[in-house]
């Protein structure tokens, strides 16, 4: 073992207001234990753990509410009310104009299947389509399988090695008079970066080309605006922002109306409906609604003037800023410990006037200790983070690791502390 340089004292945490010990109250979760040894949860990128309003609406839906929508009964009509809840929150959340634009799924991979095969009908032989390195597969694979069935050519968007940004130029240069969707990510789920999705989308729309974004790992750090943004469609996935699993499209309702999705004849023509085809996960959209309703709780937690001050927007807005800064304030901790530890290599943006452009998803790797074998020894001391490609398979190629087994992902969550974060470091700096 190298010892690591000693760390300044984070003191930013306890000048910063903000409710850690109220908030991990909420999360039943992290207060479990095996064998005497806590749980620590660095696991949040494939998936977050929910509060107690997720639990209850669950709960209480299946007890009270469970039905079938559509009906005249008292639990039916009961549900009718849950998913019409569920859209409204959802449309708040991202900032849509309206609740008939979101569309609920069972994740979002099986969302961006769905649309991709619907536009397709628009697309011929011949048309390209832009895709990333620095995308989930969930944004890689229904494209590439589209364009081997449609004849279309892919074109790709590397990210700088160095920076781990894209370059505006490097979009610009893909874009052709055949080019028709680009699709995008909003924050690596590897490399933690975020991108300039704003500007990305203004560049393909002067080229009449459709964006579709992937905002799942955006979503749990920070208030995405999908009218500011100008995007076609974006998708999220709920059990990503403290949620259940349950997917989420948002688009625009021009292309919700105009598209022909796959669906059973029975089902309503009506936005959102027609996108909605089959029996939806209601417990899991009335958990979807509870993950929001935990988040408008935060806020008043953080705001001096209560939980009823101004709209849902604006109580989402301030519960994901006092998130964002506490955050930030413990990725800039393990960043600089992570940095200090010999051995140790960060792929992503580190200095700290950057940590802004950055969702707190840090991916290392550790020399002469394979990624498997870093996560299975953090495991046995009950810290939990994920080894290998995570399914960000072209973020692995870019970066030459496929052979060496990939990365280790560690994931930041607003429910985490300083002291978690000092445990994990004290075990990898213990490996080296």
């Amino acid at each position: 073992m190298t010892a690591r340089r000693a760390q300044p004292q984070i003191t930013e945490i306890a000048d910063l207001t903000f409710p850690i010990d109220l908030v991990r109250d909420q999360f039943a979760s992290l207060s479990v234990t095996d064998d005497g040894i806590p749980r620590v949860y660095f696991d949040t990128p494939a998936g977050t753990q929910v509060p107690r309003h997720v639990i209850d609406r669950t709960s209480r839906y299946f007890v009270e509410q469970n039905a079938n929508s559509g009906g005249y009964f008292r639990t039916a009509i009961v549900t009718d009310g849950v998913l019409e809840q569920a859209h409204e929150a959802m449309a708040d959340l991202l900032g849509a104009s309206s609740a008939a634009e979101i569309v609920f799924g069972q994740n979002m991979t099986s969302l961006t299947f769905a649309v991709s095969r619907s536009l397709g009908h628009q697309l011929s032989a011949g048309d390209e389509i832009i895709l990333t390195r620095m995308d989930h597969d969930a944004n890689v694979a229904p494209w590439l399988l589209l364009a081997r069935d449609l004849g279309l050519t892919v074109r790709w968007l590397p990210f700088d090695k160095e920076t781990f940004r894209f370059k505006m130029a490097d979009l610009e240069s893909l874009i052709s008079s055949k080019t028709r969707i680009a699709a995008i990510n909003y924050a690596s789920n590897a490399l933690g970066t975020i991108n300039d999705v704003k500007s990305m989308c203004g560049t393909l729309a002067d080229a009449e080309v459709l964006s579709y974004v992937d905002a799942v790992q955006l979503v749990p750090h920070r208030l995405a605006d999908v009218q500011d943004l100008g995007c076609d469609f974006l998708s999220c996935s709920a059990y990503k922002f403290f949620g259940p699993h349950q997917g989420i499209l948002w688009g625009r309702r021009e292309h919700l109306k105009s598209l022909n999705p796959y669906k059973v004849r029975p089902a309503s023509n009506d936005l959102p409906h027609r996108w909605e085809t089959g029996t939806l996960s209601h417990e899991g959209m009335a958990g979807t609604l509870g993950a929001i309703e935990y988040l408008e709780w935060l806020a008043g937690e953080v705001e001096a003037d209560g939980p009823n001050t101004g709209d849902r927007r604006s109580r989402l807005a301030v519960a994901m800023d006092a998130a964002e800064r506490y955050e930030r304030v413990l990725c800039r901790q393990l960043l600089d410990g992570l940095a200090a530890i010999a051995g140790v290599k960060i792929y992503g943006i580190t200095a700290h006037d950057e940590l802004v452009d950055r969702v707190p998803t840090v991916c290392i790797t550790v020399d002469g200790v394979p990624p498997d074998e870093v996560a299975k020894r953090l495991a046995a001391a009950n810290v939990f983070v994920w080894s290998g490609d995570y399914y960000a398979v072209e973020v692995i190629q870019h970066l030459g690791l496929q052979d060496a087994g990939g990365m280790v992902r560690i994931g930041l969550a607003h429910y985490h502390t300083s002291a978690e974060v000092e445990r994990l470091l004290t075990l990898i700096d213990d490996l080296t």
